[in-house]
């Protein structure tokens, strides 16, 4: 999942190595914590949320699939 977020943000930024990504597992959810550089952030969360919501989709189809359930986190 860490590497999926990662992959994701870093083809939507302009700085790719300052993406990071932080992944918290529990027993049934993993947080999955992601910070990128601050004049990225506005690519990250997208117009009224929608790539952040695109993002979280993708993350929760994905978890679905190895029965776990992921929350991403954006960090300014």
């Amino acid at each position: 999942m860490k590497e999926l977020v990662k992959f994701i943000a870093q083809a939507l930024v302009d700085h790719p190595d300052q993406v990071q990504v932080l992944e918290v597992e529990g027993e049934q959810t993993s947080v999955i914590e992601l910070k990128v550089a601050k004049e990225d952030l506005g690519k990250v969360i997208g117009k009224q949320g929608r790539t952040a919501r695109a993002m979280r989709t993708i993350l929760s189809a994905a978890s679905t699939k190895i029965r776990k359930r992921a929350v991403l986190e954006i960090l300014e």
